[in-house]
């Protein structure tokens, strides 16, 4: 195969995989550390990625080198998302029972040597298993319902200073998660405003 035509079948694989996964050529780009620019050249054809770029592209689509670099019918194109899917839902659903095995180890461990119940030990796990729960939205999903597990760290930094201080008469303390929620949805509006209008220079771009 031609330089010319390996660089414009690459391109148009590229371009596959990139839509078919609902990703701009900024998106795609931020996840390989490219700029848009890069991407948009790939597939047009005007350049080639390197071996390192063609693997990370093969991590995150789910194919391999062969997939990418070989031309393909329409038949043949189709790559079916639903396995990368459901792994990563998987390893989200790991991170998140592993969280909360920690904390019932700790429950157990001080009941065993104190012969205390400290069940608060649960109550100080909500804000880590948001955290655990937001960094896979950001990562996997484009930060797709993002609000209620950042919503669930602060209800749990605030219950959690709640118990630890012990004095439950501090009931006003969740006052402050009504100005928080306010702000943490400003901010998520900013982020999807300043997405969604880079999305749409870009797509106007590509269409030209």
């Amino acid at each position: 195969m031609e330089d010319k035509d390996l660089k414009s079948v690459v391109g148009q694989n590229i371009f596959y995989l990139r839509t078919v996964n609902h990703l701009t050529q900024y998106e795609l780009g931020e996840k390989l550390n490219y700029s848009d620019k890069a991407i948009s050249k790939w597939e047009r054809g005007e350049g080639l990625p390197d071996l390192y770029v063609i693997q990370k592209l093969c991590t995150l689509f789910g194919v391999n080198a062969d997939y990418i670099m070989t031309e393909h019918s329409e038949q043949e194109k189709k790559v079916d998302t639903r396995p990368i899917k459901r792994n990563r839902r998987i390893i989200e659903n790991i991170a998140i029972i592993a969280t909360w095995t920690v904390a019932l180890v700790v429950f157990i461990g001080l009941a065993i040597a104190t012969r205390k119940y400290v069940w608060q030990i649960f109550i100080y796990a909500i804000p880590v298993v948001g955290i655990v729960t937001t960094v896979f939205s950001f990562t996997w999903s484009k930060g797709k319902g993002a609000f209620f597990y950042i919503s669930a760290i602060i209800i749990g930094i605030l219950l959690t200073v709640y118990f630890a201080v012990g004095n439950y008469n501090n009931w006003m303390l969740f006052l402050l998660a009504l100005p928080a929620e306010v702000i943490l949805f400003l901010c998520l509006r900013i982020k999807i405003t300043i997405k969604f209008s880079h999305k749409d220079k870009t797509e106007k771009a590509e269409n030209k």
